[in-house]
Parts: structure tokens; sequence; C-alpha cells
């Protein structure tokens, strides 16, 4: 991510991350799932993508008929969560609520992991639960929210292994209403364990272009955020100038 080291009159320079390697709206999830957002605010987030070229957007499930609506003839894609936030839901539950914004134009899948269960050892319920909700919608980007900040290290790395059992694209730190969010040591775990069968998203506490870097650099290969328009500025201003 940086290039070679740099001497300056005897002095060691270390070098600065190459902010040209990333296309940051390529890789951001722009996120609005704030339980008091309005349908205006929806909206706002829709003329956002347009106007920032993020190519993801996440929505309540409510407004998924809006959100796919005001994005028509673009690129972006509308996401939806599932089993949102605690990931307690039955099985046939999320399969349901899965099956309905893919019917109304969701393109994008974010299943909580169910916790409690994976936390009582229930491993093939857990493998079960995921599997169906990606079985019963082909065609979709499926990613799992793990809510790391409930597992310990063996918990993460068994969760990581049951999401690319049950054939989900990609596995994801955090909902955002956990105890805690992303960290790059959990990003850096997940990769590893996943070993390049299923993609990281990194989401939860990242809301600015330092943080969003981190989480980059240790191997995520998305990034979840309500912070995107901040983010983006920032990284806008320190990246080099075209030549």
């Amino acid at each position: 991510m940086c290039g070679p080291l740099n001497f300056l009159r005897g002095t060691l320079v270390f070098p600065q991350p190459v902010m040209s390697e990333w296309n940051l709206p390529d890789l951001i999830d722009h996120t609005l799932l704030r339980p008091d957002a309005t349908k205006i605010d929806v909206l706002r987030l829709c003329q956002e993508a347009k106007d920032h070229r993020f190519t993801v957007i996440f929505v309540p499930p409510c407004y998924v008929d809006e959100a796919v609506a005001a994005v028509v003839g673009t690129a972006i894609r509308v996401g939806i969560p599932i089993g949102f936030p605690l990931g307690g839901h039955t099985t046939k539950a999320k399969v349901t609520e899965a099956v309905e914004a893919v019917a109304r134009g969701a393109q994008v899948l974010d299943l909580v992991l169910n916790v409690s269960r994976l936390k009582s050892g229930d491993r093939e319920y857990v493998r079960k639960d995921i599997a169906e909700v990606v079985n019963a919608t082909p065609g979709v980007e499926h990613k799992v929210i793990l809510e790391t900040c409930y597992l310990n290290q063996e918990e993460k790395r068994m969760a990581c292994q049951l999401v690319v059992e049950a054939g989900a694209d990609y596995v994801k730190t955090s909902t955002g209403f956990g105890a805690a969010g992303a960290t790059v040591e959990d990003v850096r775990l997940m990769k590893e364990a996943v070993a390049g069968r299923a993609k990281v998203k990194a989401s939860g506490g990242i809301r600015d272009w330092k943080t969003t870097l981190a989480m980059l650099e240790a191997g995520a290969d998305r990034i979840g955020t309500s912070a995107s328009l901040a983010i983006m500025t920032e990284w806008q201003l320190q990246r080099p100038p075209v030549s």
C-alpha cells in the first residue's frame, strides 16, 4: 500500500499511503438505517449515491420500493438488512424478509447471524439459517453480519467457516447497533479465516478516512458507513493531485 522508504538529508521519511490505490466510491455501502430516518432522508441518501457514485445503498426494508424507484436507470444497487439488528429471528422469518426484499428489487442482502445459537454451539443451526436465505434468493449478493463484539476469537473463526459453508459472499463485522463496531484486528482475523472463499465488509463506527484506510489495508473489501460524505471529503483532500 505504501511506496519505498525515502531519505531526506539523512533522515528516514516514512511514506504516506497511496490514496490513488483506492477508488473509494466503489468500495462504500452508503447506509441509512437509523430508526428515526424518514422517507425524505432515504430519498436524500439515494441522491447522494448518484452524486458521489456510490454503487450500493442500504435502507430500511420499508423503503425498498422508494429506493429502487429513486435509483432506477443507474448502476446503484439497493441493499436491505435481514434479521436486523439482533439476528434472533426464526429462519422462516429471515427467508420471508429476504424473498420479499428481492422481489421488490433489492440486489444486496446483509443477514445478521444468529449470535445466540452460535454461542450455544449450534453450528448446524447457524449454517442452515444462512444457507436457507442464500438458497431462497439466488442471483443477489449475500453478506453475513457476525456482530464480532459479542464473539471470542474461536467463535469469530467458526462463524466465518459457517458463512463460507453456507455459500454467502461476504462476512461482515458489525451492525453498528452492537456494543462495539469494526476493528482492524477483527478484519484481519476474518480475512485469514475465509482464506479467499468469501470477502470481508468492515462496518460499525467507521466515520473518517483514517479509519477507513486502516480497514482497507487490513483486508476489508467493502466499507459500510453512514458517514460516507465526510469520509469522501477527507479522501479527496488527501489524494495526490492529478498531473
